[in-house]
C-alpha cells in the first residue's frame, strides 16, 4: 500500500519492481497481495491496454486504522491492550509518546 500511496497509481509490474529494490520477492506474491488489496477494498481497479493500473480506493487514515482494527481482532482478539503493552516493553517508548497516549485515552 505504501508504493500506491507514493505513486497514486501503480501496475502490479510497478510494485513488484519497487519491493525487489528492497527484497527478493515473486511476482505472483505481489500480483497475489494486490487481488487481496483490492477484494478488501483498498485499492481500486481499471484496465488500461493490456494491464491493470491501482489506485488506493479510501484515504490512507481510513485504509490503516481498517488495517489495524483488522491485525487487533486477528492477533489480540479484539484487545487492544496486549498491543499496547507489547510496544512499551519492546520499542523503547520515550516519555513524551507515553504521555502522548496517556493524553489520547484521557480524550477518548
Amino acid at each position: 500500500m505504501k508504493i500506491v500511496w507514493e505513486r497514486e497509481s501503480v501496475t502490479v509490474r510497478d510494485v513488484y519492481e519497487a519491493l525487489l529494490e528492497r527484497r527478493k520477492v515473486a511476482y505472483t506474491t505481489v500480483m497475489t497481495m494486490m487481488k487481496i488489496l483490492e477484494q478488501k477494498k483498498y485499492l481500486k481497479k481499471t484496465a488500461v491496454d493490456r494491464a491493470h493500473v491501482y489506485r488506493p480506493a479510501q484515504p490512507k487514515g481510513q485504509v490503516v486504522g481498517a488495517m489495524v482494527r483488522e491485525f487487533v481482532n486477528r492477533v489480540f482478539n479484539g484487545s487492544a491492550e496486549p498491543l499496547l503493552v507489547h510496544l512499551v516493553q519492546e520499542h523503547n517508548l520515550s516519555r513524551e509518546d507515553l504521555d502522548e497516549i496517556a493524553r489520547l485515552r484521557r480524550k477518548a
